[in-house]
């Protein structure tokens, strides 16, 4: 097989023969990833997503797991933007035991974004904490493009990178405030594409072809605990301490940030949702809503209304996404 890295042109003769040389390692490589994504496009059992994480600048690195890459190379991105369009709307709802409201959220359709943070650290502070990163997430995709996954996952980095740097500064001129904090949850759809951002118990699901799955990992003391086998599931979700996490934006210097990646498909529907959602619904009742033939504004209210009807103790916000192809 001909090498096109780093290989010297075995006989130095001419400048043609020179460019020639490098067109046909050129041709070569491209070659070389159509057939790479001939084969990832077309292999059973591919994975829709890939979990990974991205140390920050500050230099935090992964706590738990390898990291594992999305089977798709970077440098030959698929670019068709008519063949889908995302449809997303959002909500959020104070619930019947809180007297404020901390989640925060931002939807742009247009530019394919949608943001959701919890806060915390007491009412003022956990309010703005959650605002100032629905804030961050809006400043930078407003004022930034990108083109390449690369450059896409760099967008979600600097948001919350921006948005931990912005909290933490707060709370050096508001020392009253120490402690607050956010989970926070940010996807970019672009291209037939999704790239996610995940820290906190704050969660987003992906409904496709009636199979309801979870995208992200709780940072939850909880979290860990059930998957070392010390607790089941079902005392998971009744357990005194499942709202102590392990991981928020705002607490420390140093953030690592979940990241997923993966493509898109005609009729998925995204849900990224508050634990005021998951705390109070069970997945097989969030899955059956997000079955039925409704629209994605009149399932958000449902799920609200339902998590309201059980008990709603804390707030509530549902954000929900769905990939249309165009006609």
């Amino acid at each position: 097989m001909l090498s096109t890295q780093g290989d010297e042109c075995p006989r130095p003769i001419t400048r043609r023969f020179r460019e020639k040389w490098d067109k046909l390692g050129l041709a070569a490589e491209g070659i070389a990833r159509m057939a790479k994504r001939f084969y990832y496009s077309h292999s059973q059992g591919m994975p829709a997503n890939t979990v990974f994480e991205r140390p920050t600048e500050s230099g935090a690195s992964p706590d738990e797991g390898d990291s594992a890459l999305w089977p798709m190379d970077q440098s030959f991105p698929f670019r068709d933007d008519h063949m889908y369009r995302v449809v997303s709307f959002g909500k959020t709802d104070t619930g019947l035991r809180r007297s404020n409201n901390e989640d925060a959220f931002y939807v742009d359709q247009q530019l394919g974004v949608c943001a959701l943070a919890d806060g915390m650290g007491g009412a003022a502070a956990g309010e703005l904490a959650s605002q100032l990163f629905a804030d961050t997430a809006r400043e930078v995709f407003s004022v930034h493009t990108a083109d390449s996954e690369e450059q896409q996952l760099d967008l979600l980095q600097r948001t919350y990178e921006m948005a931990n740097e912005r909290i933490l500064d707060h709370v050096r001129e508001n020392p009253g405030h120490a402690g607050m904090g956010c989970t926070a949850e940010l996807v970019r759809f672009y291209d037939q594409k999704f790239v996610l951002g995940h820290v906190g118990d704050s969660r987003t699901y992906l409904f496709r072809n009636g199979e309801f799955k979870q995208l992200t990992r709780d940072h939850s003391l909880v979290q860990d605990q059930l998957d070392l086998g010390l607790i089941t599931a079902e005392e998971a979700r009744k357990h005194r301490l499942r709202n102590v996490i392990l991981r928020a934006v705002g607490t420390k210097e140093a953030l690592a940030v979940d990241f997923v990646r993966g493509r898109l498909l005609p009729g998925d529907i995204f849900l990224l949702c508050s634990d005021g959602l998951t705390d109070m619904l069970e997945d097989d009742a969030i899955r059956e809503v997000l079955g039925i033939a409704l629209t994605i504004g009149q399932k958000v209210d449902q799920l609200i209304e339902m998590a309201k009807s059980a008990g709603g103790s804390d707030n509530i916000t549902v954000i929900l996404s769905k990939v249309i192809q165009r006609q």
